[in-house]
């Protein structure tokens, strides 16, 4: 009988998905996280009427716009300091974009820059030690990828709530 199960779990292992058996794992399953963050948040961005942009629960609170600016600017940071590299010299989404369409054109951007970043990382380098000016010490490349991805769901959250309060459904939940 301990033979049949044996045999079985090996043969499960031949089959096993690629992603546990690639040489990256932990940066590809990293990269899959980040996907589902890039998946809402890009499809909020380019779904919420540009009217919305600029709606704000309270006065003390970013709006859905500032928002979108914020996540697209701090990928920059996130991302190039797990690179090892000084972020893109680049205006403020947050800051100067201009209605949806600039403020689309600026997250769009950032996702690709992080995707640049996750499809040249390999998992060793996802190992090393890198600066972090918000962290006591340094963070492994991998804890501030996770970071990035933590932050961009923290806002997805408030970008859920601004949507429901205005009767959108959020991409996460089928809209």
């Amino acid at each position: 009988m301990k033979l049949r199960y044996g045999i079985a779990a090996l043969a499960l292992l031949a089959v096993a998905p690629p992603a546990l058996s690639a040489q990256n794992a932990l940066v590809s399953s990293m990269a899959e996280i980040h996907g589902i963050t890039r998946t809402n948040i890009l499809a909020t961005a380019r779904n919420v009427p540009e009217d919305l942009y600029d709606f704000a629960p309270t006065d003390e609170v970013r709006s859905l716009g500032a928002i979108l600016g914020h996540i697209a600017d701090a990928q920059y940071f996130f991302c190039s300091a797990a690179a090892g590299e000084a972020p893109p010299d680049r205006e403020s989404t947050e800051q100067t974009a201009e209605g949806k369409a600039q403020i689309v054109t600026g997250l769009e951007a950032s996702f690709a820059y992080c995707d640049a970043i996750y499809a040249r990382m390999t998992d060793a380098q996802a190992a090393e030690s890198r600066e972090f000016p918000i962290a006591p010490g340094p963070m492994t490349a991998a804890s501030i990828l996770t970071f990035n991805s933590t932050h961009n769901y923290e806002h997805y959250g408030n970008l859920v709530t601004y949507m429901r309060m205005n009767g959108i459904v959020p991409p996460s939940s089928g809209g």
